[in-house]
């Protein structure tokens, strides 16, 4: 009897393990708390616990589901295309695990993610997306196509072959205006160092290539876009934000003023006030 005892108590712990620590080949998830569930899809590079602040405090009322993406902090990379590959196996989790009428919570390439699974089916109530386009690339190439945007390219092959020291400097150079809070620029710096270096390179090539701009029209649950004024200003950055999002009819945007993109970092406890207010 001891031992079915022991049996039991040992498959109930297993099961309790599986269901905190999923792993998936494009994705690791985290599941931590108990209530309405939240999906929250991290920035390009990021690991899960760039939501660490903000979780601690909505795991109290909230099943959060913490994902990282192939490549990054520490999940083993997976074959190219990226991108599609992330975003179709995200689909299926949320199938999988009833998860059709959760909020979703995405940063940067996050956001876009679930702008995009949203745009393809009716799969959320609702969606936060924090400082996060439709079409990125739209944003850094004039006459953007993104049919241009290729892996064997001279940028891509040069990042392949930067010795770690460059890259280093370059990742220095780029935490620094991606947040204003010095202490975490740190935290981005590691993220990159560690990244996968070729899914850095081509899943990046593979995230300038979506472009939502047409698609998000066919979204129709509310959108909640938290936004950073820096570097540019929140005039610019209003003007961007609508253009890139003058198909989607249903949504709100709200600036954080003074922070860079990193709005989790710069402007924590607005951030979450904010996020707290869009999930009432």
């Amino acid at each position: 009897m001891k031992r079915v005892n022991h049996l039991l108590a040992s498959t109930i712990i297993f099961l309790l393990t599986m269901n905190g620590n999923a792993q998936n080949n494009a994705f690791s998830v985290r599941v931590v708390g108990e209530g309405e569930p939240l999906l929250f899809f991290p920035g390009f590079i990021c690991s899960d616990e760039v939501w660490e602040e903000q979780v601690a405090e909505l795991s109290k009322e909230y099943e959060c589901h913490l994902f990282t993406f192939a490549g990054f902090g520490g999940v083993a990379p997976i074959e190219f295309p990226w991108y599609p590959k992330v975003e179709d196996a995200v689909l299926d989790y949320i199938k999988e695990n009833n998860l059709e009428n959760a909020t979703a919570i995405g940063h940067s390439l996050g956001g876009t993610l679930a702008l995009s699974l949203a745009s393809r089916q009716p799969l959320f109530k609702k969606l936060v997306i924090v400082d996060a386009l439709t079409a990125t690339g739209a944003l850094m190439f004039p006459n953007y196509n993104p049919d241009n945007m290729v892996y064997d390219s001279p940028y891509n092959n040069q990042l392949l072959e930067m010795g770690q020291d460059d890259f280093s400097k370059m990742a220095t150079g780029m935490a620094s205006g991606m947040t204003t809070n010095k202490e975490k620029q740190g935290q981005i710096i590691e993220w990159m160092e560690k990244a996968d270096r070729k899914t850095y390179v081509y899943g990046y090539t593979d995230y300038l290539k979506v472009d939502l701009r047409e698609q998000v029209g066919k979204i129709k649950i509310p959108v909640i876009i938290l936004a950073a004024t820096q570097p540019f200003g929140e005039a610019m950055a209003r003007q961007t934000y609508q253009e890139q999002y003058k198909n989607l009819s249903n949504y709100e945007l709200k600036f954080a003023e003074g922070a860079a993109h990193f709005i989790m970092y710069d402007r924590p406890e607005w951030f979450l006030n904010e996020l707290k207010s869009s999930l009432q």
